[in-house]
């Protein structure tokens, strides 16, 4: 068998033979190998091949045996996150991973001090920062490389990853992300963080996009204008968006209007953390395909959500997630359960000032087979079961930490519903889950387990 090999790095010596090894002498251990390298009999496709069946746990170790190994397993690797801008633009990137269809080159794109022990995380963004802070926020100008230069590496990036799938950038101008969507015509998913609104016009040509996740600002963190203007960019150039994730931005409801008309196969919308004017609720009626809706981290659901006998319904929601949101304002929250009312699936989670005057609200989701409460500590019993009682097609249910509710003031007509559920999950009081989760521990024995030695 001839060595047909492509890698850079294969080696042109003959296969030692075994008598041909020196051996080792006491206190001296040989770097040369100890066998025959019969790998150098098989080319770089056949390697590559048994390379593929060996388990990713070891794909590290693996490549670390010679150079060759190394770059063999650099064509497995489909899917990395660069931490060193300089990775990328000195071009070591396109040699060391030649067939990438994800890279993420967001945290590339902020100069974070090297060693640092303290990590910071808000809103999924997450940033090492220094001992020594100068202003009200964790990520100043000065920490941010320059456009030209992060537009330069999405260049190379595009032009040596055609087929690239996925991407994720911090801070990239309209150039930049136009050398993307251009070249990379296969290109899926895109993340973008800190992007205003006339860099969006870059993913104009994106025409194959069907994820989008956009973050416009983040409290502490950067700040970057996404308007209705954005939005209405991103939707007239995106039209095939299937899930779109609005993390920080401005708004209203025009910019979800552009939204709903222009990417009509739009199935999954996900808000968090909006600064959105009044009344971009009802424009949510233009998602005539919407299947989940998901509000998370939101101070506020809608200010002037508008007067409830003017608001429809989305005929095609299926979903309805609410995670860490204020639902005080009794208004915004039965707006949004008139426009969901044909919801299936209700979750809350984490939601503060969620009244038994606001949850009574939900009563118009007649329609709802699931419900799932978690933490979720200003509920009562009797709340509850006089909404749920009202949901004649509920099968599942599932309530944990919400300490209002009580097993002692379970109704007979309530437990009656319990024992025709499909699925259900009772847990309501948070601190017999605690003791639950520290059976058999010793925890809580009043020291008994800790002191025993000191007993005489």
């Amino acid at each position: 068998m001839k060595s047909r090999s492509n890698s850079p790095f294969a080696s042109p010596r003959p296969v030692a033979s075994p008598r041909s090894v020196p051996q080792r002498t006491l206190g001296f251990h040989s770097h040369e190998p100890t066998g025959p390298d019969y790998t150098s009999l098989l080319n770089d496709e056949i390697l590559l091949q048994v390379f593929s069946k060996v388990p990713v746990s070891h794909h590290v170790s693996s490549s670390l045996v010679c150079k060759r190994w190394l770059f063999i397993h650099g064509r497995l690797v489909q899917s990395i996150k660069v931490i060193d801008f300089r990775f990328v633009n000195s071009g070591r990137v396109f040699t060391r991973f030649p067939n990438l269809e994800n890279i993420d080159i967001a945290h590339a794109c902020i100069k974070m001090p090297r060693n640092s022990g303290i990590l910071i995380t808000r809103n999924n963004s997450s940033v090492y920062i220094g001992t020594k802070l100068l202003s009200d926020v964790f990520i100043e100008e000065s920490d941010l490389l320059s456009s030209d230069l992060i537009d330069n590496g999405l260049e190379l990036i595009s032009k040596w990853y055609p087929n690239l799938r996925r991407i994720a950038v911090f801070g990239s101008s309209e150039n930049g992300l136009l050398c993307v969507s251009s070249k990379c015509k296969m290109l899926q998913e895109l993340e973008l963080h800190c992007c205003g609104d006339m860099s969006l016009k870059g993913i104009s040509g994106c025409r194959n996009l069907q994820v989008l996740k956009l973050i416009g600002c983040v409290d502490g963190f950067f700040n970057s204008m996404v308007s209705d203007i954005g939005l209405t960019i991103l939707a007239q150039g995106c039209r095939r968006l299937v899930k779109l994730e609005l993390c920080g931005c401005e708004g209203s409801y025009d910019g979800i209007k552009a939204i709903g008309q222009c990417c009509q196969m739009l199935e999954e919308l996900t808000i968090r953390d909006h600064r959105m004017d009044g009344g971009w609720l009802a424009a949510l009626l233009f998602c005539e395909n919407l299947k989940t809706l998901r509000l998370q981290s939101c101070k506020s659901i809608d200010s002037s959500p508008g007067l409830p006998e003017h608001l429809g319904s989305c005929p095609t929601l299926e979903e309805l997630h609410l995670q860490q949101c204020q639902m005080r304002d009794k208004q915004a929250v039965k707006a949004l359960f008139l426009i969901c009312k044909t919801v299936r699936e209700i979750v809350l989670q984490n939601c503060w000032g969620l009244e038994d005057e606001v949850f009574a609200t939900a009563t118009v989701c007649r329609r709802a087979r699931l419900l799932s409460l978690e933490g979720c500590s200003l509920l009562t019993t009797g709340c509850l079961e006089s909404v749920i009682l009202n949901w004649k097609e509920l099968e599942r249910l599932t309530v944990i930490s919400c300490n209002n509710i009580k097993d002692s003031e379970i109704t007979p007509d309530l437990a009656t519903l319990f024992s025709v559920l499909k699925e259900l999950k009772w847990r309501p009081d948070s601190k017999s889950l605690l003791s639950a989760g520290l059976a058999g521990t010793g925890v809580g024995n009043k020291g008994g387990r800790f002191f025993k030695g000191l007993k005489v």
